[in-house]
């Protein structure tokens, strides 16, 4: 006697699991596009400004984040008779006593994260150890940003895809990742 199995395993499933991928893959380009190519503004400041016809944006820089950096913290007022820059406790001493003072390092140490984490994520080569450095930059600009009177979901749509990212193997598909999983399984845990 035949008996036809109607469990959990015959039914659809409610996520279609290729699809999910490609999608996680398509966030994870985006963002890697997005510190990739401000990395590169920032070794080429002419790459900052963009103008193709009508269309006009630009990039930040390194002079450009510097300044947006010291304009931040230190003279940003949010209302007439607000105090000037950050209200965040310590912050305005260590932007100006370790980074803005020392942004000759500091430059170049943007710089490579913006690259390298551009980069890891485009390829989908370590892909969660790459949203995790550019999610650490990104939770410092929204600390800088905690008490600027900025549209609330300015940073946030910043940094949460980068969580999802450093918790979602995302580079196994169309990634680099998918490669070194398969050649090596003990690749499948964190950061691949």
């Amino acid at each position: 006697m035949t008996t036809r199995a109607t469990t959990k395993d015959t039914q659809d499933p409610l996520l279609d699991p290729i699809l999910f991928a490609r999608g996680m893959a398509v966030i994870r380009i985006f963002f890697g596009i997005i510190l990739f190519a401000n990395g590169l503004a920032k070794l080429e400041p002419s790459l900052g400004r963009i103008d193709l016809g009508p269309y006009h944006a630009n990039l930040i820089t390194r002079d450009g984040a510097r300044g947006i950096l010291n304009f931040e913290v230190n003279e940003r007022r949010i209302r007439e008779g607000a105090p000037q820059g950050t209200q965040v406790p310590g912050l305005k001493p260590f932007v100006n006593d370790v980074v803005l003072a020392n942004w000759g390092i500091f430059q170049w140490l943007v710089v490579l994260i913006e690259l390298g984490a551009g980069g890891l994520l485009m390829l989908g080569l370590a892909t969660r150890l790459g949203a995790l450095v550019g999610l650490g930059q990104q939770l410092f600009l929204a600390l800088v940003y905690v008490s600027s009177n900025r549209w609330l979901f300015e940073q946030p749509h910043e940094y949460v895809p980068l969580i999802v990212l450093a918790i979602v193997p995302a580079g196994r598909l169309w990634g680099l990742d998918a490669r070194l999983v398969r050649d090596t399984p003990a690749f499948r845990r964190w950061p691949f």
